[in-house]
């Protein structure tokens, strides 16, 4: 094994010095807690229609099964804490809510960019081989975060820490180096359920599970269809992701707000209007969120969330943009167009 502490020096020192706000390592070898948990998900067809979860789910259940190589994970966060309270937004019901990770630039661009100068480094120095990700591969990041000690899952399933609350990005390094892992994180949630009582869509069947068919984040972004009616009301003005189980978390009285410039909220996306996003066509679309996550979901979908906030918001001025949409060539638009027409002329019958 590696002798860890003055490699372990060198890593996070280097770390710090790229602006990362928080640094461990963890065995490869994981628990197969991990494994279980993610075929329960699975098998209980709470992904929903992510089926490259389903598809990968193998590799994703460990680092040695992605990389036989592995020995060591080096796990890295980034803070994104928000200037304020993102739920302060939902009242403001002619204007859009986008969940605060997809305010700003890219965080993918951000954190593969340093973590991959991490990596040379850890390469030029000590003559390694490794793979880097940043969340678009099958790799438990959750798991590894709180094994390497960077904070907790919480009843919500994302890392709570101490010192940023649930505002983290994470990045992880699989290396072939036999490295001294650091402490798992105690969970620290005790008996609270601020998450779990926040979700608008009742998306926990139990704390530290999740059922992504009922979140409005899954809804909003990778849910290609018509947003079910069951959750349109609950959905209010959240056009992109929802936050409400980050920001109730109580541990967020100790977050800060990022530092990372391109993690704070472009202007255009702080409090976008509604009546703005519903006039959008597709080369619009494309030049407004240029550089954001949103691209990824296209104008048809990212429309059709803003219909379904249009048709929540009460207001008639809105009317005009949502009658154009009607006749929408794209049929997830027309249809949300209709229910949205329908909810605000109060002819809806429901």
């Amino acid at each position: 094994m590696a002798s860890g502490t003055g490699i372990r020096e060198q890593l996070e020192k280097e770390a710090r010095a790229l602006g990362f706000s928080q640094f461990g390592i963890t065995s490869a070898q994981v628990s197969t807690e991990i494994a279980y948990g993610l075929r329960e998900f699975v098998s209980k067809q709470h992904h929903g229609s992510m089926d490259w979860l389903a598809d990968r789910l193998y590799h994703r259940e460990s680092p040695t099964n992605l990389w036989p190589d592995a020995k060591s994970v080096v796990m890295v966060a980034m803070n994104y804490g928000p200037k304020t309270d993102p739920r302060a937004l939902l009242e403001e019901r002619s204007s859009g809510n986008i969940s605060v990770y997809a305010r700003g630039r890219d965080y993918h661009d951000t954190l593969k960019k340093r973590l991959k100068t991490l990596a040379r480094f850890m390469v030029e120095t000590f003559d390694c081989n490794l793979k880097v990700f940043v969340d678009t591969a099958p790799v438990p990041e959750k798991p590894l975060a709180a094994a390497a000690g960077l904070g907790w899952q919480g009843k919500h399933t994302n890392i709570v820490s101490r010192e940023f609350g649930s505002w983290l990005f994470l990045g992880a390094i699989y290396t072939d180096m036999e490295l001294q892992g650091d402490k798992p994180h105690a969970d620290q949630c005790g008996s609270c359920r601020a998450c779990l009582d926040a979700c608008p869509t009742d998306a926990f069947p139990e704390p530290y599970k999740i059922d992504a068919r009922k979140c409005i984040s899954y809804l909003t972004i990778e849910h290609k269809g018509p947003i079910p009616h069951e959750f349109r009301k609950a959905m209010g003005n959240r056009i992109y992701g929802c936050d409400d189980c980050l920001a109730a978390c109580p541990w967020n009285k100790f977050a800060k707000t990022a530092s990372e410039a391109a993690f704070h909220a472009r202007v255009e996306l702080d409090a976008p209007s509604l009546k703005e996003l519903l006039d959008l066509d597709d080369p619009g679309f494309r030049q407004v969120f240029s550089g954001s996550p949103i691209k990824r979901i296209g104008r048809d979908r990212f429309v059709r969330n803003a219909l379904v906030a249009a048709g929540n918001s009460g207001d008639i001025g809105l009317l005009k943009s949502v009658q154009v949409l009607a006749d929408d060539p794209s049929a997830v638009v027309s249809e949300a167009a209709n229910w949205a027409l329908a909810e605000l002329t109060g002819s809806s019958g429901v």
